[in-house]
């Protein structure tokens, strides 16, 4: 089959969506499908197109057997409602010039959010007659407006209509997590209806390994007790209740808080550290996929951590399976689906959102209870090889397409 994955994210930009479309893409291929993948030229987070990349209106390259056709795209870093809306719209014009290139195609897959890419979908599924699957990550605009982030109404009522129509467009629409497709359901989506791909890890390169000396000395961490949060650093996350617990435990001189990504609450979160004068506390930039299992290699203890909010219970951060998978024991702050996977795994402790005194209280316990430790870490792994390794995720969901074919 000849699938057309649609994305305004992807590798070599860094993040837990990129990595996930290049599984995706990556799995497909390997599955025996010929992979077709047109988005933006790299810019996120950091509003910077790399200089191989600059001066370009349109180029196409080639990543592990599959073709990448990259448009043009204006860069915004953390801007203002209205700059991200004219990144957005840009890609969604650019890419009909993608879509117009990239041959016959038999499926399009579409990743949302940004919504407004369902525009790029709808023309691609009339040009190329092949339907397309809209690959919800997020229910926006709901999970927007209840984090207070959306608040013009005229803007919520105009993106749910049409949030709307393209999922009444679409030939499928495939969830993230079980609260997606409850979300969706809500939303009077028929269940046959809706494929599942959950979140994933790629359990050979996330796995138990030796500490990373020469990394570990580079950092200054020889002796420490490293709490390490890797991943995006958005307004959902809450991570200042991981800064609140670092504060109360700066007296603790063998315990360190590493923070390695970015993300909008980024420069936020450091000017909280630097008014605090934390002394336990570093944040490291983005790293590429492949690097990224050196800086595991440091922790004693990975951290997940959400705010509290409605649409938090159907979360699945990206984050808690390569940190389950790496060998070391979880601490997940938040509720809902991702604290379940965490309860059912094993591999680490559930605590409340937004109380940073339990979570440093926690912290003690577990770097005073090394046994501990080691028995949570094993079974995480074990569960996340059984239950979320990206090539048993993507033929499932492949399985689920082919049943659902069937029954059409």
């Amino acid at each position: 089959m000849r699938i057309l994955l649609l994305t305004q994210y992807f590798p070599p930009e860094k993040g837990a969506a990129q990595v996930r479309l290049w599984e995706l893409a990556k799995g497909l291929h390997h599955q025996g499908h010929e992979v077709t993948v047109v988005t933006a030229f790299p810019n996120h987070p950091t509003g910077i197109i790399p200089e191989e990349y600059q001066g370009k209106r349109f180029m196409q390259e080639e990543m592990a057997g599959v073709k990448v056709l990259r448009t043009w795209i204006y860069p915004v870093k953390r801007g203002r409602f209205w700059l991200r809306l004219l990144n957005y719209f840009s890609f969604v014009f650019s890419s009909l010039y993608g879509i117009a290139r990239s041959g016959q195609q038999d499926l399009i897959i579409v990743e949302s959010p940004p919504l407004f890419i369902g525009f790029s979908a709808m023309f691609a599924s009339w040009l190329k007659k092949a339907p397309y699957i809209f690959n919800v990550s997020d229910l926006w605009p709901e999970s927007a407006v209840q984090l207070g982030l959306v608040t013009n109404q005229t803007i919520i009522r105009a993106t749910e209509w049409l949030e709307g129509y393209f999922y009444k467009k679409a030939y499928k629409l495939s969830a993230q997590t079980q609260g997606i497709v409850t979300g969706l359901q809500r939303k009077n989506i028929p269940p046959e209806d809706i494929l599942f791909l959950p979140n994933g890890v790629d359990t050979e390169l996330f796995q138990p390994r030796p500490k990373d000396q020469d990394l570990e000395k580079s950092l200054g961490l020889a002796g420490k007790t490293v709490i390490l949060y890797a991943g995006t650093m958005g307004y959902a996350h809450g991570i200042e209740t991981a800064l609140a617990a670092a504060d109360i435990l700066r007296n603790d001189e063998e315990l360190f808080f590493l923070f390695v990504g970015d993300g909008s609450e980024r420069p936020r979160l450091e000017e909280i550290a630097r008014e605090k004068k934390l002394p336990n506390v570093r944040f490291i930039d983005f790293q590429p996929l492949e690097v990224i299992p050196r800086y595991y290699s440091l922790s004693s203890i990975n951290l997940s951590t959400l705010r509290r909010y409605k649409l938090s219970e159907g979360v699945r951060p990206s984050k808690v399976f390569p940190a389950l998978a790496s060998g070391q024991p979880l601490i997940y702050v938040g509720e809902g689906e991702g604290a379940e996977i965490v309860k059912e795994s094993g591999g680490g402790v559930v605590l409340e959102p937004e109380n940073p005194e339990l979570l440093a209280r926690t912290i003690l316990e577990l770097k005073r209870d090394p046994e501990r430790c080691r028995t949570m870490a094993v079974q995480g792994r074990t569960y996340v090889i059984e239950h979320y390794s990206w090539n048993s995720l993507i033929r499932n969901w492949l399985k689920q397409l082919d049943s659902s074919k069937e029954a059409n």
